[in-house]
């Protein structure tokens, strides 16, 4: 008789473990659901994304980067020949060119 009893009791101790995991998943799955919910009913209230990136455009392209100088030209001509090559090819003296 003694291993029914065991078997018994072994077979209860199984049954909650499993009766505790299955409540932990479904309170996991109802805490994302909610979150969930409330993630979709913030979406519903923000306005298109596409309006704000329009928006966002408009003044960037508006305004001048303050950290950037404004220069019609360049600061100092020297420096063209540098940046661009040389404007007449008797002018260069270089070996690559």
């Amino acid at each position: 008789m003694q291993p029914a009893a065991d078997s018994e009791q072994v077979r209860s101790a199984t049954d909650t473990r499993g009766k505790h995991r299955i409540s932990a998943e479904l309170k996991r799955l109802e805490q994302e659901a909610r979150f969930l919910e409330e993630e979709l009913e913030m979406l519903e209230e923000t306005e298109a994304s596409s309006a704000v990136c329009k928006e966002l455009l408009n003044t960037v392209e508006t305004r001048p980067d303050p950290l950037l100088p404004l220069t019609n030209g360049p600061t100092n001509p020297l420096w063209d020949r540098w940046f661009e090559g040389p404007q007449d090819p008797s002018g260069c003296r270089c070996w690559i060119l």
